[in-house]
């Protein structure tokens, strides 16, 4: 999918590069109805929010050093701003470990646009926006497999339509009502904070975060500085600079070159340029620049040298806000003592797909099947062949099953779907299923209608494994479909949409393919190149 240069743009007075913005755009939540009554509470025009340079503090973390001893000083863990994880009223129950009793781990990458400081400003530009509420304009979802093999990033455009839910700030109680219609996800940070960005994501994608890391402008150009250069490609000459003063202002000849520092942030920042010169072309190339960070950090032995990696240290924690989980030196360094383990061929950097709606996007079908594997733990660069085969046949509990008429189940209705009603009756069929069986005490719970695309057998403590696998397995349900969840009391079987009819369950065949409209990059590939745009080429 490619995205107009010019469509849905909006300008910021005095600021030298523009992307979109639901807030100065004059919509009035007529775009399919998003908006709603939140279109007269819009602040003025604040014009353009350019953030992509969390990358670097990813690729930070994702470093590591051999000098863990020069990350405990006490200052730098003051350095660390702290943040509420979640905000949301919602909670998404954490994945069920493996076979070896691993669990993925899952980190949202967050850039905003904050205003808030001399430097952000004089970065940012648009000193008429100094102090405003930020924005959340760079989102990227961080997913470390359960083995530590493979990590994948999923980016999502800043002008994604999303229902922002209801977030209340844990400061001083303000609660920030669920959005009316769909708003653009970056607005969420608005809402009290980087927790209810975390909420957003996982409303929309199901997928249980379990931390956040927040950087704006001013920290991506110090810790650029003090990471070096990173090279990048263009294949032809660029200057991101038009007749009307729009751009970030890069200058670069063809090839490959090193950028650091406010250089690093322009290309970060770089639309009016790149390909199509949309907010799409901008991910790519900050994809490339992290895979590029990545592997520079990992070979470049310079970054043991004391001095180096003290400064990088005070760089990063200063320009940082993490979750309580991530709130200590230590637990970043241990953090990126994980992430450093995977290889940067087993790295895959994807962006939602999506389509458009007026001069915005949603998430498509595609999007989903990127959600569902990130949830299930499959390795996008396709290189789980045979793991998941492997998994089932070990995926036996060591808690011995109660006898089947000694298994209390509650059956639950699971099959509506976005577009379908529930179908009628199902956790009553299913019940007699088990009765059938010999399963005396299931029983069909008409309170909760839940929503889940895949039939699924929950259990809430490691006593409850065996009988939750033994319902299953009497029904044909894989043991993948088992997870444990403390959102249930006992032993509970949601009949999914994949199950809407008959009384025989059979499990659909997965693709489990990365989308190619997720235009997946791998972390090895030295030889991507962004193209430029003639519009913005000089000899």
């Amino acid at each position: 999918m490619t995205r107009s240069s010019v469509q849905g743009e909006d300008t910021r007075q005095g600021e030298p590069d523009a992307p979109e913005r639901a807030e100065a755009d004059g919509k009035t939540g007529s775009e399919e109805g998003d908006g709603g009554a939140e279109a007269g509470r819009r602040r003025p025009r604040r014009g353009r929010r350019v953030l992509r340079w969390t990358a670097v503090t990813l690729a930070v973390l994702i470093a590591g050093t051999a000098g863990a001893g020069y990350l405990y000083y006490e200052h730098l863990n003051d350095n660390i701003k702290k943040d509420a994880l979640n905000l949301g009223d919602n909670k998404v129950a954490a994945p069920t470990p493996n076979a070896a009793g691993q669990t993925p781990l899952n980190i949202l990458v967050i850039g905003s646009d904050a205003r808030d400081s001399e430097a952000n400003q004089q970065l940012g530009g648009a000193r008429e926006t100094f102090g405003s509420t930020p924005l959340a304009d760079v989102q990227m979802l961080v997913h470390l497999s359960a083995d530590r093999s493979n990590m994948s990033v999923v980016s999502m455009p800043r002008d994604t339509l999303v229902r922002i839910p209801k977030c209340t700030d844990p400061d001083d109680g303000k609660v920030y009502p669920a959005s009316e219609g769909r708003v653009m996800t970056n607005r969420s940070l608005g809402h009290g904070g980087p927790g209810c960005t975390v909420a957003t994501w996982q409303e929309l994608t199901g997928i249980h975060i379990d931390h956040f890391v927040m950087v704006d402008f001013a920290g991506v150009v110090s810790m650029a500085d003090a990471v070096g250069g990173v090279p990048v490609c263009v294949d032809a000459n660029i200057h991101s600079r038009d007749s009307k003063g729009h751009g970030s202002g890069l200058k670069l000849e063809k090839g490959t070159h090193p950028v650091k520092g406010e250089q690093a942030l322009q290309w970060l920042r770089t639309r009016y340029g790149f390909e199509d010169g949309s907010d799409l072309a901008r991910a790519k190339a900050q994809h490339m620049y992290l895979n590029s960070m990545v592997r520079t950090l990992r070979e470049n032995a310079t970054l043991s040298s004391p001095n180096k990696l003290r400064r990088l240290a005070e760089e990063a924690t200063r320009a940082l806000t993490v979750d309580p989980g991530l709130d200590t030196v230590k637990k970043l360094y241990d953090l990126s003592d994980e992430l450093r383990e995977v290889k940067p061929e087993r790295i895959t950097m994807t962006t939602m797909p999506n389509r458009y709606v007026g001069a915005r996007v949603e998430p498509t079908e595609d999007a989903e099947q990127l959600f569902r594997l990130v949830r299930e733990d499959i390795a996008l660069d396709g290189k789980d062949a045979g793991r998941k085969a492997a998994d089932e046949e070990t995926k036996v509990s060591d808690d011995p099953a109660a006898a089947d008429d000694e298994i209390a189940v509650q059956v639950r209705n699971g099959t509506r779907t976005d577009r379908l009603g529930a179908a009628r009756g199902r956790a009553n069929t299913v019940t007699g299923l088990l009765v059938e069986q010999g399963f005396a005490k299931a029983v069909a719970d008409p309170s909760v209608l839940p929503s889940e695309d895949r039939t699924v057998v929950r259990y809430p403590s490691a006593d409850l494994e065996g009988d939750a696998q033994r319902v299953a397995k009497s029904l044909g349900i894989p043991a993948s479909s088992v997870q444990r969840s403390t959102d249930v009391s006992g032993v509970t079987l949601t009949v999914g949409a994949d199950w809407r009819e008959g009384t025989t369950y059979e499990a659909s065949a997965s693709d489990d393919r990365t989308p190619e409209s997720a235009e997946a990059l791998n972390g090895a590939d030295e030889s991507a190149c962004m193209h430029v745009n003639p519009a913005f080429t000089w000899s």
